[in-house]
């Protein structure tokens, strides 16, 4: 047997394999006798139907079968004779299996790159200035007391005005596309939402109750039906109610409906604790974010498509199970899966770079993970909750690849801070920071 071993690029190799004749045509024997044995050909017991007929009703079951075995016979074996570890499944590419013939047939393999760390100390990078914004926490405050709005009907007589939620019937048509009619008794429409056809709620503005008023709207160019796309629908619509949102007051009664609060200063106290640490880590992840760009951009790496594909995958995954917990989908951002991984494949590459970098900078500075560190990253998941800290202990202690994997995260925490303390860092203004983001 001829085997050929090639490098294609840093994180692939191709094995060649040319199998002899006789080789090729004692397997193909062997795998008729073993279909002959089971085979069921109508006119013959199992296992009585002539060679002959098996090889004429058999050829391609006996192929796969050959095929399956040479590859068990020799890629195997050739990948561990020269050290070739696969990250994922081959890629196999072979000619057709035939008598008397030698079977050529070559697999691509991907394997992890070879890591060889430069420059690593010293990388420069910037660091938003903090400042703290009092005007903030007015703003949060306005947004808690919207959401504890009450809907109070208005009086009669007054008209609809943005920010009104209105109960109404309508009946849609378009001309020429008769799939499109609909109508809907006790609609609720928040105005000034823009949630429905583009110009819809505006001209809602102004109705009283009772009233009937025909809307006309040209649909726009991206409508769910094409052929309605650019055309003008109409709605009859009949307005029932109008109820408009009553705010409460923002006072310590206010206050104490949001924790363990007695008063509007307790509550904007820890709100403002709770932004500045919200702000501070949102810098110091940026931070951090940057060195792993910086120290990527300083020691170039291929990486295997493999991996940056079950990135990718991780990082959808993620993503809907975010939006399914806010109710939202990745349609209802314009995406799709397939849209998702286009947009986001380099991004899961750039994920890949720095794990594969950071994992070589922990192997070289040989970081160690101590019992103390563990149990503050234990404290650190529980956040303050007792109960909760015995659990996330108990669980990290039946579950060995659970642990590992923390300790792999707590070491390239280490690697990041370890970067993070030999950078050259320029402090900026949150207006730059975000320019150059």
């Amino acid at each position: 047997m001829q085997v050929h071993v090639e490098t294609i690029s840093p994180v692939s190799k191709k094995v060649s394999f040319e199998i002899p004749v006789d080789q090729v045509n004692a397997e193909i024997e062997k795998a008729y006798t073993r279909i002959q044995k089971k085979a069921k050909l109508q006119g013959f017991r199992p296992g009585k139907a002539p060679l002959q007929m098996i090889k004429r009703t058999y050829t391609d079951a006996m192929r796969d079968d050959v095929m399956r075995r040479f590859y068990e016979q020799t890629l195997f074996k050739t990948l561990d004779e020269h050290k070739i570890e696969a990250i994922d499944s081959p890629t196999i590419e072979s000619d057709i299996l035939e008598e008397n013939t030698p079977f050529k047939y070559s697999a691509v393999v991907e394997v992890m790159p070879e890591v060889v760390l430069k420059d690593y100390m010293g990388l420069a990078i910037t660091k938003e200035k903090f400042v703290f914004k009092p005007e903030s926490i007015d703003e949060e405050l306005n947004k808690m007391q919207a959401n504890m709005a009450q809907l109070v009907p208005v009086e009669d007589g007054n008209a609809v005005e943005n920010g009104d939620s209105v109960t109404l019937d309508y009946f849609f048509s378009v001309e020429g596309c008769p799939e499109e009619t609909s109508n809907a008794e006790d609609a609720q429409v928040e105005v000034g939402s823009h949630r429905l056809l583009p110009g819809f709620e505006d001209q809602l503005v102004g109705m009283k109750c009772g009233e009937t008023k025909q809307i006309t709207l040209t649909l726009p160019e991206e409508y769910r039906t094409p052929e309605a796309a650019g055309k003008e629908g109409v709605f009859q619509v009949t307005l029932k109610e109008i109820k408009r949102k009553e705010l409460p007051e923002i006072n310590d009664e206010f206050a104490q409906q949001f924790g363990d609060f007695q008063t509007v200063d307790e509550l904007r106290a820890k709100m403002t604790e709770y932004t500045r640490k919200q702000e501070l880590d949102r810098i110091e992840n940026d931070q951090k974010e940057q060195i792993i760009q910086e120290m990527i951009r300083k020691n170039p790496l291929d990486v295997p498509q493999s991996m940056v594909s079950r990135q990718l995958e991780h990082m959808l995954e993620n993503l809907k199970n975010r939006l399914k917990s806010q109710r939202m989908s990745i349609e209802m951002m314009g995406l799709d899966d397939k849209g998702f991984r286009e947009r986001f494949r380099d991004a899961a590459a750039d994920k890949v770079r720095g794990g594969l970098l950071l994992m070589a900078l922990v192997e070289k500075e040989n970081f160690e993970v101590t019992d103390q560190d563990i149990e503050n990253r234990y404290e650190q998941i529980a956040a303050g909750n007792t109960e909760m800290l015995d659990r996330i202990r108990g669980h990290y202690a039946a579950n060995r690849k659970d642990k590992q994997s923390l300790i792999s995260e707590i070491k390239e925490d280490k690697a990041i801070q370890f970067l993070l303390e030999s950078a050259v860092i320029t402090e900026v203004e949150a207006a730059a920071a975000q320019q150059a983001e």
